[in-house]
Order: C-alpha cells, then structure tokens, then sequence
C-alpha cells in the first residue's frame, strides 16, 4: 500500500538529498555587485506582471477560507462543526477540511484521524475521511511532531496539501487558517478563487482587534467576507440558567456595524462543545440534535444562502 511522506513532500518526489552546502560556497566565492538602476527595473517589471493568477482547485465547487487573525478563540471548532453542520442541512453536498495551519494542525484531533493518507493512481493524495468529511492535514503526515520550517518550506508543503490532494467531486472546501495575516493567508487569498471568508472571533475586544486585521486583508484581496461567527458569546449556568457574559458583551456586533458585515450567528460557551471537541467527535456529530448543533446548523444555513447569492 504506497502513503504519501513527508520527504516527498518537500522533494516533490525528487531522489536526490537536496543538499543546498554548494549554495554556501557559491555565495562565498562569488563577488556580486548591486545595480540600482537594475533593481528599479526589476521591481518595475514584477508591478508589471500584477497578482499571481488563480487556479481553481481541481474538482473543488467553492472555497471557504475560516479566519480569526489569532488563536484560541475556537476557530477550528467552528470549522468542523460547520463542516458537519453543512453535510446535514444538505446531505447531497460534498464538504472537505483543509488543515492550513501547518505549524499547529488541530484537525486530526477534532475529526478523530489519524495516519498517513494513501496515494491514487495519478499519484495524489487520497483526503482521510470521518463522518462524511474529507480531510486533509499536515498532522497525517507529522503526527504530533513539532514543525520547525522556515516560510519556503511551509508554503511549498501548502502548495502540494492543495494541488496534490484527491479533492474532487467537492462541493465546499472549508479552509481552516492559521493565525495571523502572513504568507499562508496572502497566498491562499492570490492564488486561489476564493469564494469568501467566514471570521471567527470571541466578544472581548483583544480578538475583535486581530479579526478587523484579518477582514482588512481579505477586502484587499477582494475576498468576500461572509460575515462573523462569535463564539462564546455567552455563559449559562447549568444549575440556575443565569447568563454571564465571561468574554463581553455584543463586541461583535459592534465589529459588524463597523465592518458592514452580517453576524451569522453566536456560539454559547458550552462545556460539552470544548468535551467532545477533545474526544474527536464534534457537537453535531456527537449531539446532532442539540441546541448547541442546532446553532451551527442555522449558521452553516446562512453560509450557503450567501454562497448561492454571490456572482459566478
């Protein structure tokens, strides 16, 4: 049975040791002098060229890319539960995950998967699939692990968990982002036909200022922002039902006023969301009936009104 490793990853299935020590002697012996006026030609000649031009995904309908601008506030959470929440609403759909955050994949926990992929016949990625959602991490190809890569090598392993994976037919693909506006989401946003964005944030005012970076980056890629998620908008006591809001109140949609986008909808801060996150089964999954997959699903609902709403 042929997997797929991460040294052929990085080799594009070279065999050779990609030895880069000739690059340092060649640095040393060689004297290189510096033109301005070249330079200013070259950077004339690259504003010439504009954007990288965009290439679809072979097989793949619409891209979502699920942003914050930081960590912790439960972005991934929200990923797959929308993921799930999407395949229920509308069973015909054919929904995958892209785990983008090479550094810190959260998606082999979360969708309970585990393993190398294994390879198809044209010699690409086959998506690890649970609960009817294919998935695709640079987790199966590590484990747990630490990635300690400089930015080519990243954007190389990107490049080929897009272009070398087995996605198709796929109607969605939700892309789950790393935290921050850097190369990945810059090169995601150039260099694919991204249908828009869903961001990710809690009520305090710390995420708000990281998610109005995000949406800043997206409307100057012109990517479409679908709206925001809040997730932990809200705390009820088991007990007494009492409602205390731990991270602040409406902050939002206080950003959404600001941004003139939509709130698609608010997250309690429940205890069996983080619990059955923990234990590879997603709220929708695991309590497809609940009020807590119940606000997904009416989410995952206005994601794909406004994706059957934009242009062509």
């Amino acid at each position: 049975m042929k997997v797929f490793s991460i040294a052929r990853l990085l080799s594009g299935g070279c065999k050779c040791s990609g030895d880069l020590s000739f690059v340092r002697k060649l640095s040393v012996q060689q004297k290189w002098t510096v033109d301005s006026s070249s330079i200013t030609e070259h950077q004339r000649k690259l504003r010439a060229r504009g954007l990288p031009k965009q290439r679809p995904i072979d097989g793949v309908e619409n891209i979502i890319c699920v942003a914050s601008g930081k960590g912790g506030v439960g972005k991934s959470t929200t990923t797959a539960n929308l993921a799930l929440a999407m395949s229920a609403v509308d069973p015909k759909l054919d929904i995958g995950i892209l785990d983008a955050d090479i550094y810190g994949p959260s998606i082999p926990k979360l969708m309970n998967l585990s393993g190398e992929p294994e390879l198809s016949l044209d010699q690409k990625m086959i998506p690890l699939v649970n609960y009817g959602i294919k998935c695709m991490s640079m987790g199966f190809l590590v484990g747990d692990e630490a990635i300690v890569w400089r930015g080519l090598m990243v954007m190389s392993a990107l490049e080929k968990l897009l272009r070398q994976v087995s996605w198709s037919p796929l109607d969605i693909l939700l892309v789950d982002m790393p935290p921050g506006t850097g190369d990945v989401q810059l090169s995601i946003a150039q260099n694919l036909p991204v249908t828009g964005a869903v961001l990710v944030t809690t009520p305090q005012d710390i995420a708000l200022m990281d998610v109005r970076r995000a949406e800043s980056l997206f409307s100057r890629m012109q990517v479409p922002v679908l709206g925001l998620v809040e997730n932990m908008s809200v705390y009820f006591c088991p007990t007494c039902g009492h409602s205390h809001h731990v991270f602040g109140h409406q902050g939002a949609l206080r950003l959404a006023k600001e941004l003139n986008v939509d709130i698609l909808g608010e997250v309690p801060l429940y205890a069996d969301i983080c619990e059955m996150s923990d234990a590879g089964m997603p709220i929708v999954a695991a309590l497809p009936d609940s009020p807590q997959a119940g606000v997904f699903k009416s989410i995952a609902v206005k994601i794909l009104k406004k994706i059957a709403l934009l242009p062509s």
